[in-house]
């Protein structure tokens, strides 16, 4: 028999508080002290981000069925293929229509929405008709192929870092490209590091360097996994020499590695960077090094992102493909494969191995 549960939460609170008590337990101390331990560890069950971006799915559906006089609760099917329609080919005219979203921006509404309902103890059946067919619908007619940004290759991590001044700002940034790249990590993972292990409670990893270079323990997407980043051939583009450099100079030596800077510019801070930083410190170091001249700055900028350094890495990297797997903590090589730019395209002719 399915056990009622109590639950305290609104179709627009976005927390794991929906975690409670069963009905017919009576509370004390200990169980409730139990029902917080299991909240923060539903909460730890997905990225910062990614329940960030979860909450908001799940409040613009809200939003969007009291416009419409309708009630996001229960889950009912008909009304999320109503709303995903809508995303697709919103209703309305002139400036204050909605943009078009895309198909995969729409899947992952769908997946905020199934974890809105999880937390309130509800279900969202994806593979009920009314949404299975409106989406396979929307695939078929909207789908186009991912649009890549450009890949950050070897060069043009020299001319980017060559950008940089060599004051405490340039040698925080310095290190970040070069960690990034080298590392092949995510603008996330590379501020969530700490100086050591356990250093703070937010910490997404830590990174302990030694002769051969750096080795970064870290929890990605897949888990935690290990990287290890090499020292390289000279001080202007080593990744661990950089890194030391900004410890050093930056007196890092506890807590957050990639911190903010004093105004005057003489001191680093101690709150940790934002991942948006990274994705700023790259585009305009794009533009100061002149990357793809022949395109608008405007055009210019739009290419490149913090997956650009993972593309560079994955794509520049002349080694075995189950190495930068490895790296970039891919489960699947075809996901690796993505990443890579300027693969070694019909390496393997089927063609002419068919006898043709």
């Amino acid at each position: 028999m399915t056990k009622e549960y109590i639950s305290r939460v609104s179709p627009e609170q976005d927390e794991t508080s929906g975690i409670d008590l069963p009905a017919h337990v009576a509370g004390s101390g200990v169980l409730d002290r139990l029902v917080d331990t299991a909240r923060d560890y539903a909460s730890a069950a997905a990225s910062d981000n990614t329940l960030k971006a979860y909450a908001k799915d799940w409040a613009h559906f809200a939003r969007w069925c009291r416009m419409r006089g309708a009630d996001p609760l229960p889950p009912s099917p008909e009304l999320v293929g109503l709303y995903i329609a809508d995303l697709a080919a919103p209703q309305g005219h002139g400036p204050t229509k909605p943009p078009a979203l895309s198909v995969a921006s729409i899947e992952r509404r769908l997946s905020g929405l199934g974890w809105g309902y999880a937390q309130r103890g509800l279900q969202l059946d994806r593979k009920d008709r009314h949404i299975a067919t409106v989406l396979a619908g929307i695939r078929r007619k909207h789908a186009r192929p991912p649009v890549q940004k450009e890949a950050i290759l070897a060069d043009d991590i020299r001319a980017m870092v060559a950008t940089l001044p060599h004051d405490l700002r340039g040698l925080r940034d310095r290190a970040i490209l070069l960690i990034g790249f080298a590392g092949g990590l995510r603008r996330s993972e590379i501020v969530s590091l700490d100086r050591h292990k356990d250093d703070t409670l937010d910490s997404g990893g830590w990174i302990d360097i030694l002769d051969g270079g750096a080795l970064v323990t870290l929890r990605g997407k897949t888990g935690w996994r290990e990287v290890e980043i090499g020292r390289g051939s000279s001080d202007q583009t080593c990744p661990v020499h950089a890194l030391e450099q900004w410890l050093h100079y930056g007196r890092i030596s506890f807590g957050p590695i990639f911190t903010g800077v004093t105004r005057d510019g003489k001191r680093a801070r101690e709150t940790r960077l934002n991942d948006k930083h990274i994705a700023r410190l790259i585009k305009a170091c794009v533009l100061d090094a002149g990357l793809r001249p022949d395109l608008p700055d405007a055009e210019r900028v739009k290419l490149y992102s913090g997956h650009s350094l993972r593309a560079g890495l994955a794509s520049s990297a002349e080694v075995d493909e189950r190495y930068v797997q490895k790296q970039l903590g891919h489960a699947s090589a075809e996901m690796t494969r993505r990443y890579q730019r300027r693969r070694d395209r019909f390496r393997v002719n089927l063609t002419k191995a068919a006898g043709l």
